[in-house]
């Protein structure tokens, strides 16, 4: 049975996120045989987080950086937040660019080949995606937990299940801005 004053400080804490505009979700998906539990935060990469982000960075296992191939803004504030990551996170956090509505291609103003380059001078991995067209969204998620994986040791041999969920990243499921 649940501690009503817990239960109640637990919605409270939602609905701050809620009210700041950050999207927090839980999924569940299934890799090498173990059941991975990601936790995900989505701050929409909005400078009035930036405070609140770095805070999430310390215990993120996996960062996602999103820009929008339409707006060059969206893609020339990377460079700043692969700054953030690398001033607060962990060292071995995983990272992944990700390049939004390559549906849009009549509207792109980011070329391909740009987010391809900055992924490659930080050595992390690259995909163009759509959340609207649901191209390489589940593609992109499913890599990052396996990057994560690889490198979470597991604490028993036959043990089916692996949280990789502590301390929240600052990701993204699906964002409601698009």
């Amino acid at each position: 049975m649940w501690n009503c004053s817990f239960v109640n400080k637990y919605q409270l804490f939602f609905m701050y996120l809620f009210i700041l505009g950050i999207d927090f979700k839980i999924k569940t998906v299934e890799l090498q045989g173990k059941k991975i539990k990601l936790q995900i935060w989505d701050t929409a990469g909005q400078e009035r987080f930036h405070t609140i982000t770095t805070s999430y960075y310390r215990g993120a296992m996996g960062i996602m950086l999103v820009y929008d191939i339409t707006n060059a803004k969206s893609f020339e504030n990377i460079s700043k937040w692969l700054r953030n990551i690398d001033e607060h996170a962990n060292e071995d956090v995983e990272r992944m660019l990700l390049g939004n509505k390559c549906d849009m291609e009549d509207k792109r103003v980011v070329p391909k080949a740009k987010g391809e380059q900055i992924a490659r001078e930080h050595g992390i991995r690259f995909f163009e995606t759509s959340a609207k067209a649901n191209i390489n969204i589940e593609k992109a998620f499913l890599t990052l937990a396996e990057d994560i994986l690889r490198k979470t040791p597991v604490k028993e041999p036959n043990s089916e299940n692996v949280d990789i969920s502590s301390g929240g990243g600052v990701t993204g499921w699906k964002s409601k801005c698009c």
